[in-house]
């Protein structure tokens, strides 16, 4: 794309935390290691559900593309945030800001419809049993991963492509650790409604529709186990989804307290909220996709069952 007179931004400021230095020098040590825990957690999860034949199901297939998408989405932006830290002046070329803006709206965007996918196959699994190995077949489950993956991907290209169009004025300084593109908006010198327009209708097509989805699933889900006359299969029945929606909640919580809260008008308590935004932005990017691996395998038998046999036959040699 040509950049006009009126469009000369080559490079975006990154603030920030920088009116913080000790807490940032604290936050690099924590996003580091709670990076590295992100790769190995979901890459140990990855592993051992290709490793054994027992996991590959729909409900661990779509696990699987969870993981790979959290690594994904923290690496889209990890490292820039963990830079940013360390450096004075944090800057990002425009077109680095608009590949990670794109990479990180994608992976994000491609989360939300996986979750809701999650939910339909939760929802044939315990309303449907006996027809689910018919309904959930690899020709169901791969392309459903598929369409996923594609319409995040899809929609990310949109709105980055009405981004880059956008004419940036002498304003280049982004509110916030990474290339968030709400924050890019707010330094177009230009009319943004197309953007606001196609925003508000990807919020709707990714965010409402999904949650609607897999809150209406749930509600079938639940009256069906309800219906369950024995205690232990009850247990076992909410087990299989205790999982699934506790990440729900982390990752719609998290998105709808940093998208829909209030804005606060109180100027003395700009520097407080400045803080907790921030905190709030690291728990959406890095906590959450660190705790999505122990959720799913701290109270899964299969997943500790199959981890201890990978591990088993790599160290202990054989006959033993």
């Amino acid at each position: 794309m040509e950049r006009t007179n009126d469009s000369m931004v080559t490079e975006f400021v990154l603030v920030g935390l920088s009116a913080h230095p000790r807490l940032q020098t604290v936050l690099f040590v924590l996003v580091l290691w709670m990076y590295l825990m992100i790769l190995l957690g979901n890459g140990v999860l990855i592993s051992v559900i290709i490793y054994d034949s027992h996991l590959h199901t729909p409900m661990y297939f779509f696990l699987c593309n969870l993981s790979f998408l959290d690594i994904c989405y923290t690496s889209s932006s990890a490292p820039l945030l963990l830079d940013s830290f360390l450096t004075v002046r944090k800057t990002i070329s425009f077109s680095g800001c608009m590949v990670q803006m794109f990479l990180s709206f994608a992976t994000g965007a491609t989360e939300c419809v996986l979750l809701g996918m999650m939910a339909l196959d939760r929802y044939v699994a315990i309303c449907y049993p006996l027809r689910y190995p018919v309904i959930m077949s690899k020709g169901a489950y791969v392309p459903m991963a598929a369409a996923s993956w594609l319409s995040g991907l899809t929609n990310s290209a949109v709105q980055t492509s009405l981004a880059v169009q956008l004419p940036f004025c002498a304003n280049n300084v982004i509110s916030h650790f990474v290339c968030e593109i709400l924050a890019i908006l707010k330094l177009a010198c230009a009319d943004i409604s197309i953007n606001v327009i196609s925003m508000t209708m990807s919020n709707l097509i990714f965010l409402v529709i999904p949650l609607l989805v897999i809150s209406i699933s749930y509600i079938f889900i639940v009256v069906t186990i309800l219906r369950i006359p024995s205690t232990e299969g009850k247990r076992k029945a909410f087990s299989t989804c205790s999982a699934h929606v506790t990440v729900v909640i982390l990752f719609y919580g998290t998105t709808f307290f940093m998208y829909a809260k209030p804005k606060s008008k109180n100027s003395l308590g700009t520097d407080k909220q400045d803080i907790i935004e921030a905190l709030m932005s690291l728990f959406y990017g890095v906590v959450t996709p660190m705790l999505n691996p122990i959720i799913y395998s701290l109270r899964n038998k299969d997943v500790k069952a199959a981890m201890m046999s990978m591990l088993g036959r790599k160290y202990l040699p054989d006959g033993i």
